[in-house]
């Protein structure tokens, strides 16, 4: 029994947004739980320069000798380990620049000037992150401000979830990119196995089946036209079906590439086409338009193939019993291109990338494999593209063939 596909897509897509929105989750907390640490940090940042600007207030306050202060002043200071400059209250750094800056290296040769225009430009920067702290005795002391910036663990800590995100992000690439690469090859093994078990089966029915119609020949003579004419068609269905036993059996391994006439190659699809067509009930007007014959290297039966499986799912489209089926060839410098449109009832776009996935199928019955065994005989063996190229419901659809002209 046939499974439609349709039916699993919504699941297919939950389960992508789910797994969206659990990522999104886990990337939004970890930023969230590295920003708290950040503040964290900050905020101690920020009591040591508090502190270091109260010292000084202390200091500038004449209450105490150095001797008294000098040992806490000495522990503040190497406790700092983000950059800081000191400055007055017009925001010039304090001279020398050396002594007034902490955790922040001047070029030697750099001059004066230089060294100041350097400094004034930090300063602008740490006080677009960090408020400036003044000195509350400011009155007796040369110093007025205090600008701070952040220690290169804050920075490296910002860095961090985008950094870690990165990695995840490529290393969820090498595997989707690993298991596609499995899962291509296993779908591959299973194409070719079924294909030449297909072609093993056929084989001894269709030498049997061959065998009887000969005998058939030479027991009823031509004394019978219609008899004659019936197994004529008899014996050009079984080549017929000897052709495919031996499509079948080309596939998984290299096919010979050729240079053939395209419009040869599709004409002669068109005519096998256009005696069946009557038999089905349906009036469909099969069409070929081209402005010059194009050659292009490829294997004749392969490329058929893919030919006739675009043409069935036109006429399995055309419900009406009436419509049309146009075949148009368009060059592009190197390219050719290969429009296959029918007038039928079309397919919602939203299946584009679905339409060539093995067992998807918008018809009550069939398995679903024609337009992802073309689209593996057009990429795989011609190097080339088979995609849907428009399809409006009610309207029709087209697909387009690129190949590469010789």
């Amino acid at each position: 029994m046939k499974t439609n596909n349709r039916n699993l897509l919504p699941q297919s897509s939950e389960l992508k947004v789910a797994l969206l929105i659990f990522a999104f989750i886990i990337v939004a907390g970890t930023l969230w739980y590295t920003h708290s640490i950040v503040r964290d940090l900050e905020a101690t940042q920020k009591h040591i320069a508090s502190v270091f600007v109260k010292s000084i207030d202390y200091i500038g306050s004449n209450k105490t000798q150095p001797g008294d202060y000098s040992f806490v002043l000495e522990e503040i200071i190497n406790n700092i380990d983000f950059p800081l400059i000191l400055s007055d209250a017009a925001d010039e750094p304090l001279q020398p620049y050396a002594l007034n800056v902490k955790n922040i290296t001047l070029d030697s040769s750099m001059s004066t000037v230089q060294q100041r225009l350097y400094l004034k430009k930090l300063m602008a920067e740490m006080d677009e992150r960090n408020t400036k702290i003044r000195s509350a005795a400011s009155e007796t002391l040369i110093l007025n401000y205090v600008h701070y910036g952040e220690s290169k663990l804050i920075s490296r800590l910002r860095l961090l979830p985008y950094i870690e995100i990165a990695v995840v992000a490529f290393w969820i690439l090498i595997g989707y990119i690993s298991f596609s690469y499995i899962k291509r090859s296993e779908q591959s093994n299973i194409w070719v196995g079924m294909a030449r078990e297909t072609a093993h089966q056929l084989g001894t029915p269709i030498s049997s089946m061959m065998g009887w119609v000969e005998l058939l020949k030479h027991q009823t003579g031509s004394s019978d036209p219609k008899i004659t004419e019936t197994l004529h068609d008899m014996d050009n269905d079984l080549q017929r079906l000897q052709k495919i036993a031996s499509r079948f059996s080309r596939i998984g391994s290299k096919p010979d590439l050729k240079d053939e006439n395209l419009v040869e190659v599709i004409e002669k699809v068109i005519q096998y086409f256009q005696r069946r067509i009557p038999q089905t009930g349906k009036k469909v007007q099969l069409s070929l338009e081209y402005k010059s014959p194009i050659t292009v290297q490829m294997n004749s039966e392969l490329f058929e193939w893919v030919i006739e499986n675009l043409i069935k799912n036109g006429l399995d489209a055309i419900e009406n019993g009436s419509g049309k089926i146009t075949i148009s060839l368009s060059s592009r410098q190197k390219f050719v291109n290969i429009d296959v449109t029918d007038t039928g009832k079309g397919i919602d776009m939203t299946y584009r990338k679905e339409v060539f996935r093995p067992g998807f199928s918008t018809k009550k019955r069939g398995w679903g494999l024609g337009l992802s065994l073309s689209q593996r005989i057009i990429e795989i063996y011609h190097s080339g593209k088979l995609i849907l190229k428009d399809s409006k419901p009610g309207l029709g659809t087209t697909f387009r063939i690129k190949l590469r002209k010789t």
